[in-house]
């Protein structure tokens, strides 16, 4: 037996490194299907959020003189109806009188890193809008 034999040391470093390598672009291809998903949910949950905002109580406008306030069934229902049409599911909720916060989450499908069992990747962003009328300082 000879010590100074190298044989096969080559093979076992090309199939660690073609190993390390195919990680590497899994974490690039996949991290960025995951940016992806995040940056997609939370446009949806803006515009879904922007969508029930906006959405006035218009008997109670004109009962107060002019003062706005959202419409909680019809903000609730308009939000979800956005996400309804932009095909996501979300959780909708009004917090306070004139806010109206909205979840959702995404899944996007993996290419390399399904080789080792992870499927999808998914992201989860929130979102709020509040309805404005004139210019109001001081006010939370």
């Amino acid at each position: 037996m000879n010590l100074t034999d190298d044989r096969g040391s080559v093979t076992a470093f090309s199939v660690v490194f073609a190993l390390t390598l195919l990680i590497c672009a899994g974490l690039v291809v996949d991290g960025g299907a995951k940016i992806q998903a995040y940056r997609e949910a939370y446009a949806v949950a803006e515009e879904a959020a922007r969508a029930g905002a906006g959405q006035i109580d218009v008997d109670r406008t004109y009962a107060q003189g002019g003062q706005f306030e959202v419409d909680t069934s019809k903000a609730v229902a308009a939000a979800r109806g956005y996400l309804a049409s932009a095909r996501h599911a979300g959780n909708v909720a009004m917090t306070g009188s004139r806010t109206i916060q909205v979840t959702v989450t995404v899944s996007k499908p993996t290419t390399l890193v399904s080789l080792i069992g992870i499927a999808n990747v998914t992201a989860t962003a929130k979102a709020s809008a509040r309805m404005f009328h004139g210019i109001e300082q001081g006010r939370p």
